[in-house]
């Protein structure tokens, strides 16, 4: 980063932060001045959530308002920390800013690291090193992964991570074998007389976890990959909707049959758009 651009951004940083301690502060907004850690974490959430959506369009003006939008919630967080005694936003960088130097000895310390593998082993080693200075070093590696992430995120950070030290599967083509395995699994469990829905419930479970090691292998993230599906289905729903009611009808006074029908006319004029 050149000197200039790293001064303008330091100075638009800086006035932020007097923006949001002013809205916290004596006369500021009366609805900032209310707000928890706890309160905000839905929108937290939601505004990460927002900034992958802005990803996925690939539009940069939107992906750099929602960024800003995360960044609000950062510095928000940091100002009421700040307005308790308990910490700063300075204390905020401080902490990352030392954590991606202590993390990068490659680049800042006599290391060698010469692939993105490379990287990711050391990285994992350092974090075991700086959980051993803790005295946490017989936890577990997979402690790290939030059991508050979405089910389909946790899994892939949690396998990407024991990927790093060798417990994984070859290729994407042995987890594809795995895959017909569990579908099998499904198949077997739900033809039984009287299927035990725990059961089921468990091989579903089964069946989506390797479907995300699958999508890992292949190198591809699940969760935008799911996202995609999902904008699919909404655009092909909708023009099933659109046709019905240009004949004066709607979903519920179809049928399967016709709706199967302008699903397969969504589809084919997708793929000639393409």
């Amino acid at each position: 980063m050149s000197q200039p651009l790293a001064s303008d951004a330091a100075a638009r940083f800086g006035a932020f932060v007097e923006l949001i301690a002013r809205l916290r502060g004596p006369g500021g907004c009366p609805w900032d001045r209310e707000q928890t850690h706890a309160s905000l974490k839905a929108m937290t959430l939601e505004e990460a959530y927002e900034v992958v959506e802005a990803i996925d369009d690939g539009d940069d003006d939107h992906l750099a308002g929602e960024l800003g939008d995360l960044l609000l919630q950062v510095v928000f967080h940091a100002q009421m920390a700040t307005d308790r005694g308990r910490f700063t936003v300075a204390d905020v960088i401080a902490k990352v800013n030392e954590k991606m130097v202590r993390r990068h000895p490659h680049v800042f310390a006599d290391h060698p690291a010469s692939t993105p593998g490379d990287v990711l082993r050391n990285w994992e080693a350092l974090k075991e090193a700086e959980l051993a200075e803790k005295g946490a070093a017989d936890d577990s590696m997979l402690d790290s992964v939030s059991t508050r992430l979405p089910a389909v995120m946790e899994a892939f950070q949690m396998t990407t991570k024991v990927s790093r030290v060798g417990f994984d599967w070859p290729d994407a083509a042995a987890a594809m074998g795995k895959l017909d395995e569990e579908a099998a699994e499904l198949e077997a469990a739900v033809a039984r007389p009287a299927p035990d829905r725990q059961e089921v419930e468990e091989e579903v479970g089964d069946l989506l976890f390797i479907s995300v090691n699958v999508a890992r292998l292949l190198g591809v993230d699940p969760e935008s990959a799911l996202k995609a599906a999902n904008r699919k289905f909404r655009r092909r729903f909708r023009y099933i909707e659109e046709r019905l009611r240009d004949r004066g009808r709607r979903p519920a006074e179809s049928d399967l049959e016709e709706m199967e029908t302008l699903w397969q006319d969504a589809k084919a004029r997708e793929k000639g758009q393409g």
